[in-house]
């Protein structure tokens, strides 16, 4: 999906709103992709089972991302671009890209 291609929707149904309710939407729906990741690991008792669901969701997300992109007047390519730019830059530097979470185990640390 391209930003190009949620124009059209987004001025057919009137989705084109601030940037704080877009945001809202947003927040939502990576919500719900959250329950549908938690549900097929069982809480994180068990290796990632895909399901349509999670397929949904996370087309959910994306279109209320681009969404957003659009309410702000921003182009989502660049920025993708520009913070995948920014991720290699910092493992070239650093050898890694971003910055663990105490107390939260790598996968492997999890048998998964």
């Amino acid at each position: 999906m391209t930003q190009k291609q949620v124009r059209e929707p987004m001025a057919r149904y009137g989705l084109s709103l601030d940037p704080q309710i877009r945001m809202l939407d947003v927040a939502s729906e990576v919500g719900e992709l959250a329950k549908e990741v938690l549900k097929a690991t069982g809480y994180g008792t068990k290796p990632l089972e895909k399901h349509a669901a999670l397929e949904e969701e996370l087309g959910d997300c994306l279109f209320s991302l681009l969404c957003l992109c659009e309410s702000l007047g921003l182009e989502g390519e660049t920025a993708l671009d520009k913070a995948l730019n920014k991720y290699e830059k910092r493992f070239a530097e650093n050898g890694e890209i971003g910055h663990l979470v105490e107390g939260v185990p790598l996968p492997e640390e999890c048998g998964t």
